[in-house]
């Protein structure tokens, strides 16, 4: 709800730019949260500063003022580099001595020992007289310590970040905001480059010990070192500094200012046609249960009658219902057994519910059929089926309720047990597994570029899929992907006309249950392999359910094309 709130506020904030100050200082007390609303509101406030320049002398000492607060990394670096872009030079000193103070001294040490405590009391022997319960007097003896006293850590949550967790990305996002801090100011003293040389030289030594808790951040240990040597000579070399200093300055807008406009021209805009009303205001409203039977039997037909119709039925166009009912109508028995069988089965968001044909083929009348069900995965019969008599040749149809309580893959099987009432045998029929697919619980669904990261870098379940398939052209792989698994594609398609041989691309789809599957397309056209595409799908959910279910669908698909070519 936090989210769909602040993606309102921003939709609001960029229609009406005259209240944007004070829904962005609103805003900005939740950047202290640690969930995914806080780099939203960051990413807003991002935003908000390039397109409205007025506001940013508002603007920007209140993000300084919340950087004490900010316990999120990812939302550190977003405001440690609106800080180093958008401050206004008579303010970079002091925003330079402000991020200083949070950064502390220097150099960083990995781990800090812990002091003991000297106000600490040793316990003390302590001897009474008590009185027991058959009146008789003893001592008593115990040991009574002072309560501790908890330590309080005031160290600033830049610093834990930088030298406690050996955030990278923190760390290097400080130097190249600490260096722009000090390239608005027209001649910066000795003093302070001295100090940020210090820092760049501390932050270096931290990514040398290779210290970061992820991957991603050892494997870009490199490029801190080098960020932070070209911050070094751009601070003490003035030639290095007459090069680079409109770039370091000036491109960084400019990049953001291309990326918020190509997210607005991938928003679909609302066209504007001139078309004719197809009711006036003044027409007549005509309720058809206020209708008197002398009207309702004239020649007179309500022009609703058909919608009404249709949206009763789900009847759209001609086939299609019969094709969806169709699709799930699956066949229990066998037509050499004595009881065929099939079920219509129709899924409702959390219930799916069982419509089983049963059909008599013998002349014998049968007493007591029931079907026995059983499910595998999270579902549960909530509705059994009621035993039944059917007559010779004769038919009947058994319902049967059950409740779905997670996206995953399940199985419903059991059997009809009945009694030959010529025979007085009691006889028993095994039934055929009924699939349900995870795509009756997918629905495509979209989000930010921001927010997949982030829930890409929060979900732990992953299911790594290999790609083999027949189709050699990368645009009609990534739709039949697309298509197949009911997902929507949030990277932008190549054109036609392109020859590039790699394609990456994210999918994203959430189910009725509201979990969220995150799909990332890697896949390559070699030269060296026939032209045939390789690569890898993964696959990311916060259960484990959905991502092998998902997995098992895609690597379906890709099989069934293949018997389809």
């Amino acid at each position: 709800v936090r989210h769909m709130l602040v993606e309102a506020i921003h939709d609001c904030a960029k229609k009406f730019p005259q209240v944007a100050e004070s829904v962005v200082g609103l805003l900005m007390e939740l950047l202290s949260s640690t969930e995914r609303t806080s780099l939203q509101v960051a990413m807003f406030v991002r935003a908000i500063v390039q397109e409205h320049p007025p506001l940013r002398p508002t603007l920007v000492p209140k993000l300084l003022d919340s950087l004490g607060d900010i316990a999120s990394p990812p939302v550190m670096c977003v405001a440690l580099w609106i800080l180093g872009e958008y401050t206004n030079p008579e303010d970079a000193l002091s925003t330079f001595d402000e991020i200083v103070k949070e950064v502390g001294s220097t150099p960083f040490a990995l781990v800090e020992e812990k002091k003991p405590d000297k106000g600490a009391e040793a316990p003390k022997l302590v001897t009474k007289n008590v009185v027991l319960a058959d009146g008789t007097y003893a001592t008593q003896t115990s040991y009574t310590s002072a309560k501790p006293v908890e330590a309080v850590d005031n160290t600033p949550k830049l610093r834990k970040m930088i030298v406690h967790q050996g955030d990278i990305f923190v760390a290097e996002t400080l130097a190249a905001c600490l260096t722009k801090l000090l390239l608005l100011t027209p001649s910066p003293d000795k003093q302070r480059v001295a100090r940020t040389v210090l820092i760049l030289c501390s932050i270096t030594k931290l990514a040398e010990s290779g210290s970061s808790p992820s991957l991603a951040q050892r494997s870009s240990l490199s490029d801190c070192q080098e960020r932070c040597s070209m911050c070094c000579r751009i601070l003490l070399d003035p030639k290095t500094r007459e090069v680079l200093k409109p770039i370091l300055l000036n491109d960084g807008k400019k990049q953001l200012s291309a990326y918020l406009k190509k997210i607005a021209d991938a928003q679909p805009k609302k066209k504007k046609e001139d078309t004719t009303p197809t009711s006036q205001a003044d027409d007549l409203i005509h309720f058809r249960q206020l209708k008197s039977m002398t009207v309702s039997a004239g020649d007179v037909v309500d022009l609703d009658d058909g919608a009404d119709l249709a949206r009763a039925t789900g009847y759209n166009k001609s086939n299609s219902l019969w094709d969806q009912e169709s699709s799930h109508c699956y066949p229990l028995s066998g037509f050499a057994d004595p009881v065929y069988a099939e079920a219509l089965v129709t899924v409702h968001d959390y219930d799916i519910v069982l419509e089983i044909l049963v059909i008599n083929r013998t002349p014998n009348t049968l007493a007591d059929l029931c079907v026995e069900l059983s499910t595998m995965g999270d579902m549960k019969i909530v509705e059994r089926p009621q035993a039944h008599t059917i007559g010779p040749l004769d038919q009947t149809t058994i319902r049967a309720s059950i409740k779905v309580s997670s996206t995953e893959t399940g199985h419903i099987f059991g059997t009809i047990v009945y009694t030959d009432m010529s025979t007085q045998e009691q006889k028993l029929i095994h039934l055929n597994d009924i699939h349900m697919d995870i795509m009756d619980y997918i629905r495509p669904a979209s989000c930010t570029d921001e927010l997949f990261r982030s829930m890409w870098a929060e979900f732990e379940w992953e299911n790594k899929v290999a790609i083999a398939t027949s189709i050699t052209s990368l645009n009609e792989f990534l739709d039949h992907i697309v298509k197949s698994t009911k997902m929507k594609c949030l990277t932008d398609k190549p054109s036609k006309g392109d020859a590039s041989s790699f394609l990456a691309a994210n999918l994203y789809a959430r189910s009725v249950f509201g979990e969220d599957a995150l799909v990332n397309v890697s896949v390559e056209k070699k030269d060296d392999n026939d032209g045939k595409l390789a690569g890898y799908i993964r696959i990311r959910s916060k259960t484990q359910g959905i991502a092998l279910s998902l997995g098992d669908r895609i690597t379906s698909v890709q099989r069934g094309y293949l018997e389809k070519q």
